[in-house]
């Protein structure tokens, strides 16, 4: 299992256990991963992702995992991620932002 999340790319980070002595050895920073089942409205399909707990966050504020991926990079996601925007951004219907008259 590859430990990068499949929201927001989140991959483990490299750096040093530093002592009082101030002797470093090398560690890794890992990103707290979670198996979580993310359902989207538009495909009705349920997809069980291993994402950071900032990913999660990063949904519910959007209000939903269709949202969420309308507007998220491409780069951060994964290719299976892709391939389900792709089709959500086909699916989803079109609205238009209205238009401010000034006076």
């Amino acid at each position: 299992m590859s430990k990068k999340c499949e929201l927001t790319g989140k991959i483990p980070m490299k750096g040093h256990n530093v002592s009082h002595a101030n002797n470093k050895t090398k560690r890794r920073f890992l990103p707290n991963l979670k198996k979580v089942k993310f359902t989207s409205e538009l495909t009705k399909r349920s997809l069980k992702l291993t994402v950071s707990n900032a990913g999660v966050r990063s949904v519910d504020k959007k209000g939903s995992f269709d949202e969420y991926l309308k507007v998220v990079k491409n780069k951060n996601l994964s290719p299976r991620l892709k391939k389900l925007k792709k089709i959500i951004l086909i699916k989803s219907p079109f609205k238009k932002k209205p238009i401010a008259k000034s006076a």
